[in-house]
């Protein structure tokens, strides 16, 4: 039963919406998320920051979206890779470096802090890729005759 006065059009129109920016933040942190990987196979480790600074250049809408698609696909690769380790060899490598780094034996922080080290390196050159859009952008110039 639909509400008084809400045409079927727009709650169709409002779901539709919803869900196709959905997809669209799907799509731009899984294009981060890929680039990033393979950049990162080649180049060295800051190729994230380029990737997201692109990716947010050429599709982010607003600052915040650029900021967590930078994030979110950095943090995602790096602690999938941060777990690859891990596993690889049981764990003793990430103890180590718990120990070494943090003074305590803890598997998981290592990981942890790799994945929100690299997201915001992500984010924040997502955020500037969003900004260097914005700034180099077409203006509206008022012409007064």
């Amino acid at each position: 039963m639909r509400p008084i006065g809400v045409p079927m059009e727009s709650r169709f129109y409002r779901h539709l919406t919803a869900a196709f920016s959905r997809v669209t933040y799907m799509i731009e942190v899984l294009l981060i998320a890929i680039l990033s990987l393979v950049a990162q196979l080649v180049l060295p480790w800051w190729s994230l920051a380029i990737v997201s600074f692109l990716v947010c250049f050429w599709r982010s809408e607003k600052a915040g979206q650029a900021f967590f698609y930078g994030f979110y696909g950095i943090a995602v690769v790096w602690l999938i890779y941060a777990l690859l380790i891990h596993f690889r060899t049981d764990g003793i490598f990430t103890g180590r470096m718990s120990e070494l780094l943090f003074k305590m034996n803890s598997k998981v922080l290592p990981g942890l802090v790799t994945a929100i080290l690299g997201g915001l390196v992500g984010g924040l050159s997502g955020l500037s890729g969003f900004y260097i859009k914005q700034a180099t952008g077409k203006q509206i110039i008022n012409h007064r005759t």
